[in-house]
């Protein structure tokens, strides 16, 4: 469920008419829902609350900071990939014992940064990057913990590019791997192997595969403790779906009702990530009806939002529900468009074949569920200053990112003196 209603064929975000912050901030433009947000990460922490689980938001899904700052007073941890995404935690007063840090390909000066931030563990994915921890720990005169991702080699069913538990995704160690590191893990003297972490993907709408992949986790765990070898965190990752169009996911409650079982086995402190979950909804990109244009073979709405503002359906080819702002506005017949942005690329599109009301130049329109992996994988492609970022609580609007500037594209650029 999500805050954007529709009142008298005007859509709202809580209490707030779309088309006014549209017209007050200018396209195109991400609007975000406080309580939206807020409810979300409330049904992961009442379906899990049983067992008490750290639940770090992926900050990968959406970064902004009075996003964060919102989850954070509200408990969450952060799960962090970059030194950047660990700067904004930081930044918004986010304990750094709630904060872990994960991904494939840590720099030296980013696990340096970490571990002078004290925070509460790294993910580590191969034998290299551990190395590569120790040296940075020793140096540091720290010792830290570190669990390592393991890949239980388990199909997500979800797109092949936010997959991420198969045995040929880049993420994680293999199970045999990861035990033979688990026996050896002397050799690292500033390393503390304390868990095992698993995430299989994004966008999953079923508990099956979660389960396959804690029973393989579980499987380990329980091989390493034959060996006189403890654990204390099972990181079971995040990946929960949700709904763009017709998919019918499973619930919070459906999830922890299918997976609780398990991890009360596991009898380790259990750590959550969700980010889209938490963020997808949450969140819409309004853009604005440049042209119509009509060939002998489509008719294309030409709308101020591309491929730089929203890159998930060129890249995943995914499917964005699209509304007009204001419904019955040129009446009840419809129209199907290609939907599709300014950028100089035939990928740049938001939806194909669509069958809308019929469009006008002016028009505003909702890319719906935007709220997570939008803005952060947006960028200035074709030179195109990113758009701006509101945050609505109830009757009021916060503007929470300005619109970058021509100003903004150059400012850190240095012409050669020698040209």
């Amino acid at each position: 469920m999500h805050h954007f209603r529709f009142r008298k064929n005007q859509l709202y975000c809580e209490n707030v008419k779309v088309e006014d912050i549209a017209k007050k901030f200018g396209t195109p433009i991400y609007i975000y829902s406080l309580k939206t947000l807020i409810e979300h990460y409330r049904k992961i922490k009442n379906a899990f609350h049983s067992i008490n689980p750290l639940i770090c938001f992926s900050v990968k899904a959406n970064s902004n900071l009075s996003v964060l700052k919102v989850l954070a007073k509200r408990g969450a941890g952060m799960d962090v990939v970059s030194g950047g995404e660990l700067f904004k935690a930081l930044r918004v007063g986010v304990n750094p014992k709630r904060i872990v840090y994960a991904g494939v390909g840590k720099s030296e000066r980013e696990i340096a940064s970490a571990i002078k931030a004290g925070i509460l563990f790294f993910n580590a994915e191969s034998f290299p990057e551990l190395a590569l921890i120790d040296r940075v720990a020793r140096r540091l005169h720290e010792r830290i913990d570190v669990c390592l991702r393991v890949n239980p080699d388990v199909d997500p069913h979800t797109h092949k590019f936010i997959a991420t538990g198969k045995a040929t995704n880049k993420f994680g160690l293999d199970m045999y791997t990861a035990e033979e590191i688990f026996l050896r893990s002397r050799i690292f003297s500033h390393l503390n192997l304390c868990g095992i972490h698993i995430h299989i993907g994004s966008q999953i709408t079923q508990a099956q595969p979660f389960v396959k992949a804690i029973k393989k986790a579980l499987t380990l765990i329980n091989r390493l403790r034959a060996k006189k070898i403890s654990l204390k965190y099972l990181n079971i990752g995040g990946g929960l779906g949700i709904v763009y169009r017709n998919e019918k996911p499973q619930t919070a409650e459906d999830f922890a009702r299918a997976v609780l079982p398990l991890l009360k086995k596991a009898k380790l402190r259990i750590i959550l990530e969700p980010g889209r979950f938490i963020a997808g909804n949450s969140g819409i990109l309004v853009s604005k009806v440049t042209y119509v244009k009509t060939t002998p073979n489509k008719n294309f709405a030409i709308v101020d939002a591309g491929m730089n503002d929203l890159i998930r359906p060129s890249l995943y080819d995914a499917y964005h529900e699209i509304l007009p702002l204001e419904l019955n506005s040129h009446g009840h017949r419809t129209t199907k468009y290609d939907i599709v942005g300014p950028i100089c690329e035939s990928g740049d599109f938001l939806a194909k074949n669509r069958s809308m009301p019929v469009l006008e130049a002016g028009d505003l329109l909702a890319v719906m569920g935007a709220g997570a992996y939008g803005f952060t994988m947006s960028s200035n492609y074709n030179s195109r200053p990113r758009a701006p970022e509101v945050l609505v609580h109830g009757n009021t609007c916060s503007l929470v990112r300005k619109r970058e500037t021509y100003q903004d594209l150059v400012k850190n650029e240095i012409i050669s003196k020698g040209l």
